[in-house]
């Protein structure tokens, strides 16, 4: 068991009430870690403290930025062991998985210590003489970051690495289901050296989520808001975001379509869908959702991808290395249970996999999925995967598009030129073409549209999303007013 603070001005700290709650083990329901459950007032507190040194943190200088940031990298890098503990107490996850966790996180905490001096202004021309007129970016204010527990690594440093490097201070909301993972990020943060109070940190009970945000959502210091996590709540955020007219970035849910065209390399398509269907447990918002595969290479690709899903192993990630750990909680057992049965029940066909009993969930395909099953339309959020057969590109690209949502996307095909233009006409924020659903670098502009959110990290894309740009002029001559 592992009892853990919540960081307020730089000092560890717990609920003002005393009160505290349990993150259990999927597995075996054993108390994984003992977090403070905090109040309104201590999240109010948190953004206050953020607050008071915004002013000295927004003028400290790109250099300085940059190597406490780069500090901080390093610094996560060291806790690879203990992420990797924490990551399988906390969700089940796999060694395989947090170590691609802590990777990925130190790559966006350099990726960020590099764009403190990319954060650039324009010249623009004036139709008043003498008048320079420029657009700059300055930092917003108190950025607050809610960070889920499914990649919670790279999701935790992703909330509030650009911000710092903007010169926003942060307030990071850990999540209920691995509060202890989210804390050890603001370890490695703490480590590096930043000023008391640049980075804050808030856990709460899941009964009192809403009032905790909300607090600091409608706090005057917070001026701009980022969460990932899923649709439902994405939409509530939005709404009290909106009624406190502050900027929000949404990354949601997802039901990443994977398309094999007709001429793809099977091999090469089996290996990107495996990957992006199972990494996780299929617990990714990028996650391969739908395979929608052309009825010309239907059976030879389903024969290939079957015997690949029925050699992942499956077990609990104390004990060994595995690729698919335990599922979060029996919410998505129950979930996916009732996904297998709809389908079966409708014309689909099992390949493999199939319902489970505990959190051990095996990679579960189903072929001849149609829009009349639950699982064509609505995200898994786990290791059971449905398999359209379409006949054609429009059919493959009307089938890709016919969901609400649209973050990631593949396509595979070996005339390039063709496959791009299929990749074109699928809404989706992000989409690959002879790659996996699953990817993210740093630098890249990362996000949805349609039920997927709105907004984009990474990158330039991120500066953007952080900063506030302002129109400034300077009269350099004496200037004509018309009275």
């Amino acid at each position: 068991m592992n009892t853990i603070s919540m960081l307020i001005n730089g000092e560890a700290c717990k609920a003002s009430n005393g009160a505290t709650f349990e993150r259990r083990n999927p597995l075996d329901g054993s108390v994984a870690t003992v977090a403070p459950a905090a109040t309104p007032s201590d999240a109010v507190a948190a953004v206050d403290s953020a607050a008071r040194v915004f002013a000295t943190w927004s003028k400290t200088g790109p250099g300085e930025r940059r190597a406490l940031l780069m500090k901080a990298a390093h610094a996560l890098e060291s806790k690879g062991d203990a992420f990797a503990s924490s990551v399988a107490a906390e969700t089940g996850a796999s060694a395989i998985w947090a170590g691609f966790n802590v990777h990925l996180a130190a790559n966006m905490l350099l990726e960020a210590a590099a764009l403190t001096t990319q954060i650039n202004g324009q010249v623009i021309p004036s139709d008043v003489p003498g008048n320079l007129a420029m657009a700059l970016r300055q930092p917003a204010g108190v950025v607050l970051g809610i960070a889920p527990w499914n990649a919670p690594v790279i999701l935790g440093v992703r909330a509030v690495a650009v911000p710092l490097a903007c010169g926003n201070t942060v307030v990071l909301k850990g999540s209920e289901l691995c509060p202890a993972t989210h804390g050890l990020i603001i370890e490695a943060l703490q480590e590096a050296g930043l000023p008391k109070g640049v980075v804050n940190f808030v856990t709460n009970a899941p009964k009192d989520a809403g009032a905790v945000v909300e607090a600091m959502i409608a706090h005057a210091a917070v001026r701009r808001v980022n969460f990932t996590g899923s649709t439902r709540v994405g939409k509530i955020i939005a709404v009290t975001c909106a009624k406190h007219l502050k900027p929000a970035v949404l990354e949601l849910s997802g039901k990443a379509p994977l398309v094999v065209l007709d001429d793809a390399d099977l091999d090469a398509a089996v290996n990107g869908a495996t990957f992006g269907a199972f990494a996780n447990s299929g617990q990714i918002c990028m996650s391969t959702e739908r395979i929608i595969v052309d009825q010309k290479v239907a059976d030879e690709f389903v024969a290939k991808l079957t015997l690949r899903a029925q050699s992942l192993p499956l077990g609990d990630p104390r004990l060994g290395p595995v690729v698919l750990g335990s599922v979060v909680d029996r919410s998505t057992v129950d979930r996916c249970n009732a996904l297998i049965d709809d389908a079966i029940a409708k014309g689909a066909r099992l390949l493999c996999g199939g319902k489970a009993k505990d959190t051990l969930f095996p990679a579960t395909l189903l072929d001849h999925v149609t829009s009349a099953m639950r699982i064509y339309h609505e995200e898994t959020f786990g290791p059971v995967k449905g398999i359209v057969r379409v006949d054609g590109i429009q059919a493959a690209v009307t089938c890709a598009n016919d969901n609400e949502y649209g973050l990631a996307a593949a396509v595979f095909g070996k005339d390039v030129s063709r496959a791009w233009q299929v990749a074109s006409r699928i809404e989706s924020g992000i989409c690959h073409v002879n790659g996996p659903t699953v990817h993210d670098e740093a630098q890249m502009p990362f996000g949805g549209v349609k039920g997927s959110g709105y907004g984009r990290f990474g990158g330039q894309a991120g500066v953007e999303a952080f900063s506030e740009l302002r129109w400034v002029t300077l009269q350099t001559t004496p200037r004509h007013y018309p009275f």
